[in-house]
């Protein structure tokens, strides 16, 4: 069997859900041109605490873990299955590393919905997440990754979900589609390290710019799920580069995916005013 594509999505604000935009048109354009999955497996930004575990419940529900947005996006509701038996399967597939099966603490958050919503918009594919174990070292997060490339022989398709470049401390609000020099150098060092080596991808973290361009590093391990699956492959393939607000990253990679050519992207959804940026939890 053809091993299922495999993706890193930079998935920026939450608005992104309601918005068409360069970027949330490939990520639709994506769900059209690959084969349907049997279900998806997901690696969020935003599920970042001190245990490695996997959603095991079968109707995970909808998190809306961002604060300052419309109302209309805490009415969003992304009702996918989940699947126990993927759960179940991943905790065995990744022995001898531990994970947890979670059957009714978390479910699917907005590093999840929000990418998916324009993926696979009907719903109807099951999908589980596994957390990132904040407690573990990026190396540990590269393995793990590895350990996983057995699923997509079996339909899985594992979707990382996070920004490259992440950092709202040092949002401009008059650059939406602009990124800062300090941003686009490590964005660019990132893709050269996915395209040569991705095994080594810690080599960026010895980068000038990584402390800017990755001050927390929840949005970055996502990336490392994807560089673990690659080196098997060789690399990644950049699907769309862009940016937000000056210091967001919102390129996008995929593995098994030469099919897409890279672009350049524009119109990533902004942020609400009124409340400071590294508030948002976006």
């Amino acid at each position: 069997m053809t091993p299922t594509p495999a993706l890193f999505i930079g998935h920026g604000s939450p608005m992104n859900t309601l918005e068409h935009n360069d970027f949330t048109r490939l990520w639709r354009k994506i769900g059209e041109r690959l084969p349907r999955p049997r279900a998806l497996l997901v690696i969020s930004a935003h599920w970042f605490f001190g245990a490695t575990a996997v959603t095991a419940m079968p109707c995970p529900r909808t998190i809306h873990d961002f604060y300052g947005f419309p109302e209309v996006l805490f009415d969003f509701d992304y009702p996918a299955p989940g699947s126990p038996e993927l759960a179940q399967e991943i905790a065995e597939v990744v022995k001898p590393v531990w994970v947890g099966l979670d059957r009714d603490q978390w479910g699917l958050d907005h590093g999840t919905w929000s990418v998916l919503a324009h993926m696979y918009p009907g719903a109807d594919i099951p999908v589980v997440q596994l957390s990132i174990n904040a407690l573990k070292s990026l190396e540990y997060h590269v393995e793990l990754g590895s350990r996983l490339a057995s699923l997509r022989e079996q339909g899985v398709m594992i979707v990382a979900s996070g920004n490259v470049v992440h950092n709202l401390r040092r949002i401009e609000w008059d650059k939406p589609d602009a990124g800062f020099d300090w941003a686009r150098r490590f964005d660019d060092a990132v893709l050269r390290q996915l395209d040569d080596n991705p095994s080594d991808i810690l080599r960026v973290t010895e980068h000038p710019d990584y402390d800017l361009a990755v001050p927390t590093p929840d949005h970055f391990i996502p990336l490392l799920y994807l560089a673990g699956l690659a080196a098997a492959e060789g690399g990644a393939q950049p699907l769309v580069q862009g940016y937000s607000l000056g210091s967001l990253s919102m390129t996008c990679y995929g593995v098994g995916m030469d099919e897409i050519q890279c672009r350049q992207g524009e119109g990533a959804a902004g942020l609400p005013s009124g409340i400071p940026a590294d508030q948002t939890n976006i």
